[in-house]
């Protein structure tokens, strides 16, 4: 579903991304970790189309993001990381504002698909909110809610449960599970129990490049006895 080849971004003299190579079939979830500069976003942002590589490219589902990224972004569902939102809208607005973005012009499709995405996110008591009003976890669910909206078979997730307390990042989680058995996903996070919890296979980046991508067991068996913020400790700290 996601093959990413030799990705290489620049910013100035700094490589941010540094060749990085994986791929992702559908009912993966992918744990992408990282310390805070490694890579992760932008990486995840060249996939998705919205950053523009200096060499190597991805395929979502057969596509070239660098020959066609507006069928790219049709086929995946993004939650960047302080996901934008017109924060005068109510949440339902909002949702049926980006159905029609989606291309759902008729009002009953695009109402089915803002009442599965409400449902699935947990937003039905406050859809008649704005969106200003709401606290960042709910904030959260409608970044969620409108990446879900058109049912892709992809998601990228850029630390989804940000913001969200035990009982909903645990409801996060239990749909991420849920909806992969038909996706591929990949979601960054910084939440190591995240990773054992629901994540198939994970990959470290450290200074733009990999240095681990194995299953979260894999990872434990490198250091019997370990815990996986130690592990994680000593592949990012190392030179690469």
């Amino acid at each position: 579903m996601i093959e990413v080849k030799g990705l290489v971004k620049n910013y100035g003299t700094l490589r941010a991304v540094d060749g990085v190579s994986f791929s992702v079939r559908k009912g993966d979830i992918l744990g992408f970790l990282g310390p805070n500069g490694a890579g992760k976003s932008t990486t995840m942002k060249m996939i998705t189309g919205f950053v523009r590589p200096d060499s190597g490219t991805a395929l979502v589902d057969g596509i070239d993001v660098s020959e066609d990224p507006v069928a790219v972004k049709s086929r995946i569902g993004y939650l960047p990381e302080n996901a934008p939102a017109y924060a005068e809208m109510t949440v339902g607005e909002f949702l049926g504002f980006i159905a029609e973005v989606r291309g759902y012009r008729e009002a009953g499709a695009r109402q089915a698909h803002v009442e599965r995405a409400v449902t699935l996110t947990h937003l039905l008591s406050v859809r008649d909110q704005t969106i200003e009003t709401l606290s960042k976890g709910y904030k959260q669910r409608v970044g969620f809610a409108q990446a879900l909206l058109h049912d892709p078979p992809t998601l990228i997730l850029d630390e989804p449960t940000d913001g969200l307390d035990p009982n909903q990042k645990n409801e996060v989680r239990l749909l991420i599970k849920k909806m992969a058995a038909e996706k591929a996903v990949i979601l960054s996070t910084h939440i190591l129990e995240e990773v054992e919890a629901i994540c198939t296979r994970v990959i470290i980046i450290s200074r733009g490049r990999i240095v681990a991508d194995q299953t979260p067991a894999e990872l434990l068996a490198r250091k019997p006895g370990a815990r996986m913020d130690e592990i994680f400790r000593s592949l990012t700290d190392r030179d690469v």
